[in-house]
């Protein structure tokens, strides 16, 4: 039962340390985390019905600029591997359904280094040809770069998105 108690209030805390990272951000507004300037803007708005229901579909943008004189990288050492933590900054819609195929997040990841790798084989004939083949060597974030992406969010009829922002780098 102590036990139980005590990881019940280590979960608690965990979860409120994770939501102290996160700041909220409205249309148009700018916010800077750690040196990363993020803006978020509504393109565009219409009402649609879902399942009969009343609701808003908003097109969305977010960017994120890296300000700072730091770079991000991350570089692969061997092909293939798997790389799942190239993500920057991450866009939370919480009032977001995700009716119909739709979002309720934004991340704006690294860029990709693609590298052009030239091999040698035999094609199907037994001729000898060289090929080249485009490989992804890195991820990549650096000072003064510029990343951005758009969104679909349905929310219910009457409410804007209600969006937090935070880093996770």
């Amino acid at each position: 039962m102590k036990t139980s108690i005590v990881s019940f209030f280590l979960f608690i805390a965990i979860g409120f340390s994770i939501s102290l990272n996160a700041q909220k951000i409205s249309d148009g507004q700018s916010i800077d985390l750690n040196g990363m300037s993020v803006v978020f803007n509504i393109l565009n708005k219409e009402s649609i019905e879902v399942g009969g229901k009343p609701f808003d579909r908003y097109k969305v943008s977010a960017t994120v600029k890296n300000t700072s004189e730091k770079s991000y990288n991350i570089r692969l050492s061997s092909y293939p591997q798997i790389v799942s933590n190239i993500g920057i900054v991450e866009l939370d819609c919480i009032n977001a359904t995700g009716a119909k195929l739709t979002s309720k997040k934004i991340q704006l990841k690294m860029k990709a280094q693609i590298i052009n790798v030239t091999y040698s084989a035999y094609d199907k004939s037994g001729k000898f040809t060289n090929s080249i083949l485009p490989v992804t060597g890195s991820y990549y974030f650096d000072s003064g770069d510029t990343i951005s992406d758009d969104a679909i969010f349905i929310v219910p009829q009457g409410e804007k998105p209600d969006v937090s922002v935070r880093s996770l780098k």
